[in-house]
């Protein structure tokens, strides 16, 4: 259902699951949606959709009539629910670093990837929508792209990266993807193999940093879609 210019008229106290509304900002109807279904279906094969999830309809109506960049990222106030001591182990985050993530709309789908200042959060790249990609390969490509712009700074920040997978292939220099090239992901394979190259041609000092998502919420540089 469009919910565009109409308020919801039904009572969604009645559900034990938590309802979400889907803000579309950019797709092949703009507006707000009541179901994840609906949603998909404006952005499925739109390039460069841009949507995000909101907790109420009055909170996705207002985020429809502003920006999507002010809106991508900012999730709900986090709760932890490690111990104390657990807390006190792990520590704080280095802000002295950047945050990389990535997101995709199914497994292969849409992806993107950005990087943002792990303390303002502030956007310092931003790469997507890919037509055909996987979240793996998104958080891959973050990493190698996080590597060439702290270089190319001469920064001694480190990288924040959420996904020990992509920790992995960088290290090893390599994409173990399972996803097989097509025409559809093209692009973002010739992106793949420069990532690749790059590593292979290019030396570095930078630490990458598993993210603690227990201790700390989601990555800075989280979509915060769904």
């Amino acid at each position: 259902m469009h919910l565009k210019d109409v308020h919801l008229a039904c009572n969604d106290t009645m559900s034990k699951k938590k309802k979400k509304y889907y803000t579309v900002w950019k797709g092949h109807k703009t507006g707000v949606f009541e179901s994840w279904h609906d949603c998909k279906a404006q952005i499925k094969d739109f390039e460069g959709a841009q949507y995000k999830s909101f907790e109420t309809f009055d909170a996705a109506k207002k985020a429809l009539n502003g920006n999507y960049k002010d809106y991508i990222g900012k999730n709900k106030k986090f709760s932890s629910s490690l111990t104390e001591d657990q807390l006190k182990k792990i520590g704080q985050p280095n802000y002295h670093s950047i945050s990389v993530d990535a997101a995709s709309s199914g497994n292969p789908g849409k992806m993107e990837y950005r990087g943002v200042d792990t303390k303002t959060k502030k956007q310092l790249f931003i790469q997507g929508p890919f037509e055909e990609g996987t979240n793996n390969i998104g958080e891959f490509l973050a990493i190698v792209h996080g590597l060439a712009f702290l270089k190319q700074h001469n920064s001694d920040r480190i990288i924040y990266t959420d996904s020990k997978t992509a920790m992995s292939w960088v290290k090893k220099k390599s994409c173990n993807t399972k996803l097989e090239r097509n025409q559809k992901n093209k692009t973002l394979f010739e992106l793949v193999d420069r990532a690749v190259n790059w590593l292979k041609e290019n030396n570095y000092t930078t630490t990458i940093v598993k993210w603690e998502t227990k201790a700390w919420g989601e990555i800075p540089a989280d979509f915060g879609r769904k």
